[in-house]
């Protein structure tokens, strides 16, 4: 399964929202020249995310958007089902009804297993834990710049 563009940059910017989690509400326009995404989509994916209550929008001079939770307590399988839907490969795999040979087809039993294994991977991940392989990777490339 592909992840796209909308599930990469809203986890990009969740993870943004996080890094900075604890400066408060941060502007559109910060998250999206560090991210390299137009202020344009993000906006569109901010409005998923809010409606969902993942994030939430202040206005005024000190406004922007920040996350609704701790990053401790938001898990990428939430983002992910607000940004994408399911992460099944094949459409069978969540409705039997779709295909005749759904209940007598190994290969589906394969997309099952691959779905439940990325479900178990996505929900035992919480934003935090990407925060800090995100701030590990930060340290290492400014530490191999200095070498």
């Amino acid at each position: 399964m592909r992840l796209s563009t909308k599930g990469r940059y809203g986890l990009r910017m969740m993870l943004d929202l996080a890094l900075n989690y604890e400066r408060g509400y941060i502007l559109m326009k910060d998250i999206a020249r560090r991210q390299e995404i137009s202020e344009r989509y993000l906006g569109q994916l901010v409005r998923l995310l809010k409606t969902s209550g993942l994030v939430k929008s202040l206005r005024g001079a000190h406004g922007g958007y920040a996350l609704t939770k701790s990053p401790t307590q938001i898990r990428l399988s939430e983002i992910i089902r607000v940004l994408e839907g399911s992460v099944a490969p094949l459409e069978c795999v969540d409705d039997l009804d779709l295909c005749n040979r759904a209940s007598r087809c190994a290969a589906r039993d394969i997309w099952k297993k691959i779905k439940e294994a990325m479900e178990n991977i996505l929900e035992s991940t919480t934003l935090q834990d990407l925060v800090e392989q995100q701030t590990g990777k930060q340290q290492f490339q400014e530490t191999m710049y200095y070498i």
